[in-house]
This record gives C-alpha cells, sequence and structure tokens, in this order.
C-alpha cells in the first residue's frame, strides 16, 4: 500500500517567509502568539509544526523526531529532506508534549549556536496554567498559557536558563499556532 503524501506549502516561498517571520517575531517577542497558514499537514502534525518544519528544516538538518509522531516521519522526509538524528545529535527536534530537554544538545558558552531548537506540539497555547515572562524582547512581563506542559515546567525552564549562552529554544505549536521561549526568557508560574 502507497501513502498518499499532502501537499507542503501552498505557495512555498511567499508562505515560507511569512512563517519565518512569525518565527522570528515570536522568538524576539517571546510569549506572543502567531498564526501559521497555508500548509496542508498529515495529521500527526498541526498546520504550525508543520509550517516551522517547512520553514527550517531541510536535507542538511539533523531532526530528532517523536516516536509518538512516526507517521509524519514520510512527510517530513517528502517535503524537508532532514535526516534522522538522535536526541544528542538533533538541531532540531519535534516532540508531541514537552521532551526531557536535557536529551538534546544545549551547545557551549564557546558555541551556543550548536544548540537544538525544540518544536514542541501542544493542545493550546491558552486555558492552561498562567506563565509570566520577561526578559529579552519585552518591554513589560507577557503572559503565556499553553495546555500540555509538565507541572514542574517551571523548575525544568530554570535550569535550562541558567545554560545561558547555552541552552535550549522552544517553539511551542497548537494547530495553527506557535509561540516561543527563546533561552533568555524567564518563566514564572503568574
Amino acid at each position: 500500500m502507497t501513502e498518499t503524501l499532502t501537499a507542503g506549502f501552498a505557495d512555498p516561498v511567499l508562505d515560507a517567509q511569512q512563517c519565518f517571520r512569525s518565527v522570528l517575531d515570536a522568538m524576539a517577542r517571546p510569549g506572543r502568539v502567531h498564526a501559521v497558514a497555508g500548509v496542508e499537514p498529515p495529521p500527526a502534525l498541526g498546520i504550525a509544526a508543520a509550517g516551522v518544519l517547512l520553514t527550517l528544516v531541510d536535507h542538511e538538518t539533523p531532526l530528532w523526531l517523536d516516536p509518538a509522531l512516526a507517521a509524519a516521519r514520510a512527510w517530513i522526509a517528502f517535503h524537508c529532506g532532514a535526516t534522522d538524528a538522535v536526541a544528542g545529535n538533533a538541531a532540531f527536534a519535534l516532540s508531541s508534549g514537552m521532551p526531557d530537554l536535557a536529551a538534546f544538545p544545549a551547545g557551549t558558552h564557546e558555541a551556543p549556536e550548536t544548540s537544538a531548537t525544540v518544536i514542541v506540539q501542544l493542545p493550546a497555547l491558552t486555558g492552561g496554567v498562567p506563565l509570566r515572562l520577561s526578559g529579552p524582547g519585552l518591554r513589560s512581563s507577557a503572559l503565556l498559557a499553553p495546555v500540555g506542559l509538565p507541572a514542574d515546567f517551571v523548575s525544568v525552564w530554570h535550569r535550562n536558563r541558567g545554560l545561558f549562552p547555552a541552552g535550549i529554544d522552544l517553539i511551542l505549536c497548537a494547530g495553527n499556532e506557535l509561540a516561543a521561549l527563546p533561552r533568555t526568557v524567564s518563566v514564572e508560574e503568574a
């Protein structure tokens, strides 16, 4: 039986540019939610997560894929050409729920750019436990209330932030929305 692959971006250049701007703005302004459109992902992927993959991942990018998302592997391989990676060698990771950040490269003080970016699919970016974000990119604190983060997320994030300038950056995706938590942002329960 041959699997039918859904399309990538409807307009590959324009849609990728718009998604890239959304990811950049989300990283620059932590907690701000952005919509992604123009992609028809397989059922295992949300629109935003698929758009981020199509925009940031290519055939030279080692990608760790959560086993729970294995049904999307053929779509990712076809559209992105990403190479499979073990967690410890991943430049990007895609997870359905919050993975153990310690499993991924955090970079070093000399080469912080070698850290992984983890894309986390969540049920929603609103309606969860409110988190107060502060730090670079925010004139005043911002609130984000994603659904599906673990109860100990604030302490997990505190450890990650303590690695600065190394550390993991997160892109949180739910349906067609994304928000980012760069390693520089401070997170506490609101």
